[in-house]
């Protein structure tokens, strides 16, 4: 019995590994097609990415980081105010969405009925697909109009309307990634379903959760068009959260059309930072996802 089953694994074994068959050279084929059509499909953003670091590497040194734009005609000079402006832009998006978000998700998830699912999702689905520039005229009427000033509040509160819809729909997701065996366990133990999401469900589907944020944060990060009705630009270092307020998206649209070389190299100095943003910001995600549990 013994002999018969070796045989028999010995005849398996040569034919799975066996070249000779049409099956496995088909299966070589098509899979050499599919590594061909996903580099053509990233053969565009590594031209991108490319040609933006061929661009702007040559502006890196310490002034940019640390001085401020120059005037029209002049070398030199930096982006720091831009950053500094992008990060607090980003910082209150992140303050109003991220709560709302995570919050609504594990609503959806945990405790809504199918009925209230399925309206905020359309709703939510239907938020996503708003143009970013919808969502600038939008906070320009709610927040600028009311207030009669542009500022970092209606920028931030812009860039959160865009971020809300991805924060929400990762949140559901990655609570619907635990499995129902977990929630069933510990309602065995006599645990209440609030318990059970905020002790159990939550902290496992918390790298997942944390995964979808830093992609919203980097969303935000790069948008322009909310901020063009919103914060509007300066040059100058941003004194308080009210009025016009810098940015590195709105920095390379303006730099990038006017006829002065400095400016035209800073946006592209800008446009190198923040690709490096939302690659610091993919890695932090891949380094918090690596240490999910299911």
């Amino acid at each position: 019995m013994t002999d018969r089953n070796q045989e028999h694994n010995f005849k398996n074994h040569s034919m799975e590994y066996n070249n000779s068959r049409p099956r496995t050279w088909i299966g070589k084929l098509l899979t050499a097609i599919a590594f061909t059509l996903l580099g053509i499909a990233l053969l565009p953003l590594g031209l991108v990415i490319t040609y933006v670091i061929y661009k702007g590497a040559s502006r890196f040194n310490l002034a940019l980081f640390t001085e401020l734009p120059p005037a029209a005609l002049q070398e030199g000079g930096g982006i720091a105010n831009a950053i500094v402006g992008t990060l607090v832009l980003v910082g209150i998006a992140a303050l109003i969405a991220i709560p709302i978000g995570v919050l609504a998700g594990i609503y959806l998830s945990e405790f809504s009925s199918r009925k209230v699912y399925g309206f905020i999702s359309f709703m939510n689905n239907v938020l996503s697909g708003v143009p970013s520039i919808i969502m600038g005229v939008f906070a320009y009427g709610v927040i600028v109009l009311t207030t009669n000033t542009y500022s970092a509040y209606a920028g931030g509160f812009a860039l959160a309307i865009l971020m809300l819809p991805i924060v929400v729909r990762t949140t559901y997701e990655a609570l619907q990634i635990v499995p129902q065996e977990v929630r069933w366990a510990s309602a065995g133990v006599g645990a209440s379903n609030f318990h059970t999401v905020l002790k159990i469900v939550l902290p496992a589907a918390l790298p997942a959760i944390l995964t979808g944020t830093t992609l919203a944060v980097a969303r935000a990060a790069g948008e322009t068009a909310p901020l063009l009705f919103t914060v509007l630009f300066t040059q100058f270092w941003p004194q308080d959260l009210i009025g016009p307020y810098p940015s590195l998206s709105v920095l390379i649209y303006r730099y990038a059309t006017v006829p002065y070389q400095a400016q035209n190299e800073l946006a592209w100095a800008a446009s190198l930072i923040l690709v490096l943003l939302i690659l610091l910001t993919s890695i932090i995600s891949r380094w918090a996802t690596r240490k999910s549990i299911y």
